[in-house]
């Protein structure tokens, strides 16, 4: 993948916890920075995905009396029988 310049002004006492914690992993700044973006990112990924679950939850019977219940063959085929 191609990598490219981002340039972050920040105090020094968060630069040198950033130093620290690169070393402490054995990774480079831009390393540890990268893999923080990443986690977070995957944090809000994983939060949306349980939201929708929830909402699924909440909602399943107002869907199903809308639309009827969901096909247990997998088929994708609704009450009357085709999509």
């Amino acid at each position: 993948m191609a990598k490219t310049q981002l340039n972050v002004r920040v105090d020094e006492t968060t630069a040198e916890a950033a130093r620290r914690r690169a070393q402490e992993r054995g990774v480079s700044v831009n390393r540890y920075i990268e893999e923080l973006v990443q986690q977070d990112a995957g944090e809000a990924g994983r939060a949306f995905v349980e939201a929708a679950a929830d909402f699924m939850r909440r909602y399943e019977t107002v869907f199903a009396e809308e639309f009827g219940a969901p096909d247990p063959s997998g088929s994708g085929a609704g009450p009357s029988g085709s999509r």
